[in-house]
């Protein structure tokens, strides 16, 4: 089966009109996926209904609609988040979390997923991105591809933020002798593209897996394959440049574009060394960190500058060296005080209420200890990636799940067809 999150914007906006059909074409002579699912966010009933005669103008048969704004859906993510899954963050990930429980529910063995927002989208990638998992026993495939388009090089988030700052990681952990550290680090950066959204799972891995639901899904994909996976492949997806929907880098909002994307990637990232790998942070991990990152990052810049020169591209040094110094290097400094700054700010209020005896009263009944308790709540807050749970842990809550979904989807199909 093969998945499709998108927004209603992806076919309602002009804009995106073009590159939308040219999938809907491509998919079309697509003849072995048994149902293609299309996860729609930010949608009313008229532009759902636009979505199916959309569909079904390019004489696709084997769809499905997940209509998530629509009553039918609603009921599951009410039933999820009543059993305490709290699955509520608007997003990608939580629109895939429950394509995918859709498919496990239709009995899918493989299922692929691909963005809506491919420019450059042609059948035969989708051959390539299945080929490990269904022909040769994979449990997981991932994407890579060239990011050139109108003679530049794209990629920036992936050239300019993550690849810098997981080798200003290796540094440090090599430095450290740090080595279950390391080896998250190597295998997520032997990932020619880690931030790429066509991915491909069998479903014994697929129902293990969470994801997350801001913008480190990608990257947190990766940490769960690197957990959960025995046999994860790369596919060359295009032997062509790869091309997609631009963001802006918002340097001014940090709720935006590249510089939203980059502040959820680092936290999603430094999360799971912190939590999972029980990496311990010091008061200067992120100042250090900081320095190396943006050592490292210039030298990429003049590494990516010599080869667009010998290549003959063009390359904008100056926007490139402004990004990781204002938006990149600023995502790093922004992360790491999200994530430490509930310490630095317990120790100067004991400190404070220890020094000045007119809290002696209070400290004798317990404000230490409060100060602490609250300490550890706002921690486990802090180093929380906003995250599904896998299908198999709902499964085990809610045996039913998977036959409410597939009522959901015959009623769904009725109400499309």
């Amino acid at each position: 089966m093969l998945v499709i999150p998108l927004l209603a914007s992806e076919y309602t906006d002009p804009v995106n009109h073009a590159t939308f059909q040219r999938i809907l074409r491509q998919l079309k002579e697509v003849t072995y996926v048994s149902k293609i699912i299309f996860g729609l966010d930010q949608a009313n009933e008229e532009e759902a209904f636009a979505l199916k005669d959309l569909i079904e103008s390019h004489d696709i048969k084997n769809y499905l609609i997940q209509w998530n704004d629509g009553p039918g859906f609603t009921g599951i993510y009410n039933t999820l988040n009543e059993a305490g899954f709290n699955i509520s963050e608007p997003g990608k990930g939580k629109n895939m979390f429950l394509s995918f429980g859709i498919a496990i529910a239709l009995g899918a063995e493989s299922v692929g997923l691909i963005d809506a927002d491919i420019r450059t989208f042609r059948r035969v990638q989708l051959d390539r991105l299945f080929y490990p998992v269904v022909v040769l026993n994979y449990d997981f495939s991932k994407a890579y591809y060239a990011r050139i388009m109108e003679d530049r090089l794209y990629g920036r988030v992936k050239r300019l933020l993550l690849d810098p700052l997981l080798l200003a990681l290796k540094r440090k952990f090599t430095e450290t002798e740090e080595q279950k550290m390391l080896n998250l680090i190597q295998f997520l950066l032997d990932f020619n593209y880690q931030l790429s959204g066509e991915v491909a799972f069998h479903v014994d891995l697929l129902k293990r897996m969470r994801f997350a639901t801001n913008w480190g899904v990608e990257i947190f994909t990766l940490i769960e394959v690197y957990r959960k996976a025995s046999s994860p492949a790369q596919v060359m997806f295009s032997k062509d440049p790869f091309d997609h929907k631009h963001q802006e880098s918002s340097p001014e909002d940090r709720t935006k574009g590249l510089n939203r994307m980059a502040i959820d990637i680092v936290t999603t990232l430094m999360n799971a060394l912190v939590i999972e790998e029980g990496l311990e942070i010091s008061d200067t991990f992120f100042r250090d960190l900081t320095v190396t990152y943006q050592a490292v990052a210039e030298e990429q810049v003049k590494k990516y500058s010599d080869d667009s020169s010998f290549s003959n591209l063009s390359y904008d040094r100056d926007g490139e060296e402004y990004l990781v110094k204002h938006v990149f290097r600023n995502s790093v400094l922004q992360a790491g005080e999200m994530l430490t700054s509930p310490y630095r700010m317990t120790e100067k209020f004991l400190r404070f209420v220890h020094t000045n005896p007119e809290f002696k009263p209070f400290l004798d009944n317990g404000l230490a200890q409060a100060i602490l308790d609250v300490e550890r709540k706002k921690e486990q807050g802090v180093f929380e990636t906003p995250q599904t749970v896998s299908w198999e842990r709902v499964s085990n809550k809610l045996p039913h799940i998977f036959y409410d979904l597939i009522e959901v989807v015959e009623a769904e199909k009725r109400r499309f067809s």
